[in-house]
């Protein structure tokens, strides 16, 4: 993931479990965050989509824990395109301390009418952009 969208986030207390390692389910939470922020660096507010009817529900989630995170790492999230369909994309996304991989993860997300709870077509100009940053698996 060369051309991945990256953000920081630093590990709080409030993250982690009585160990001081990061609770599992919390990579969920780091890996939304990622996925959020790279569609708002492409100029698609989650807010301004949902008032167009237009929303993202996961379908799927692969993770493979390989490290640890702890109290007070500061993380990259990388967010990127592994396969994009009309009404649906792949995210890759990886959890990193400095170079280290942490987790890696494949998140499956439908585009859908959030008013029925059914797939729709991802609007064009989305589409276009999502294509345009899809990679090849390598």
């Amino acid at each position: 993931m060369s051309d991945a969208f990256k953000i920081g986030i630093r590990v709080y207390y409030e993250d982690t479990d009585a160990a001081g390692i990061v609770y599992y389910a919390n990579y969920l939470r780091f890996i939304e965050r990622g996925r959020t922020e790279f569609l708002r660096a492409l100029g698609h507010d989650q807010n301004v989509l949902m008032k167009e009817g237009i929303a993202f529900a996961v379908r799927s989630v692969s993770a493979e824990f390989l490290r640890p995170a702890r109290l007070d790492d500061l993380l990259t999230i990388e967010t990127g395109i592994e396969s994009l369909g009309r009404a649906q994309v792949t995210f890759a996304q990886r959890v990193l301390r400095d170079q280290e991989l942490l987790l890696d993860a494949k998140i499956r997300v439908a585009c859908i009418d959030p008013a029925r709870g059914k797939p729709i077509p991802m609007p064009r100009t989305l589409h276009e952009q999502l294509s345009a940053l899809t990679e090849p698996l390598q």
